[in-house]
């Protein structure tokens, strides 16, 4: 099991990156009145068939040539059950997949949420070519984070330069700060 969701969201993310989506939209929704902390991927890549996208939350199923084991979908699922929460995915080859996995917010063996804010600085700094939707809501107070606005902003700059690099690390870790009030959990 992943220690934090921040190493979810990386995993995951890193599926889609190696699906080949050129957009991939990343939610962290938190709720208190609901008492859930929903993770929601989608993204528009190469997308799975219907029997593979069942098997899919197996431990040994994978589409890794180097390693016959992929565990990030099955622990990130059973995780979710332990919680209380719900796991689902979709996809369609050609479209692309969507993934969405809640947990008990207050419950005991939910993982922290960790670093998401450096999740997210890292994914946009490793594929400056890619493009990045992120959102991060808590009780209805929400952030988003589109690359695409971002790169039309610093064109012919790249997203991983130091100098919008730092901006976005600021940015991003600042905005989801506020969220909580300042505070991180």
């Amino acid at each position: 099991m992943m220690r934090e969701l921040a190493d979810n969201i990386l995993d995951i993310a890193q599926n889609s990156i190696s699906a080949g989506a050129s957009l991939t939209t990343i939610q962290v929704l938190i709720s208190h009145e609901k008492n859930l902390v929903t993770l929601v991927f989608e993204d528009d890549g190469c997308g799975m068939p219907p029997e593979f996208v069942r098997a899919v939350t197996e431990p040994f199923t994978t589409t890794r040539k180097t390693r016959r084991v992929g565990l990030g979908l099955p622990l990130l699922r059973m995780t979710a059950d332990m919680t209380g929460g719900s796991f689902s995915i979709e996809s369609e080859v050609g479209k692309g997949t969507r993934v969405c996995v809640s947990f008990g917010l207050d419950h005991i063996d939910r993982p922290p949420l960790g670093d998401v804010s450096g999740a997210w600085f890292t994914l946009v700094f490793m594929n400056p070519e890619l493009d990045f939707l992120l959102i991060y809501e808590v009780d209805g107070r929400r952030f988003e984070f589109d690359t695409r606005v971002i790169r039309e902003t610093v064109a012919p700059l790249s997203l991983n330069e130091p100098e919008i690099a730092a901006w976005i690390r600021e940015c991003i870790s600042q905005e989801i700060s506020q969220l909580h009030g300042g505070t991180f959990q």
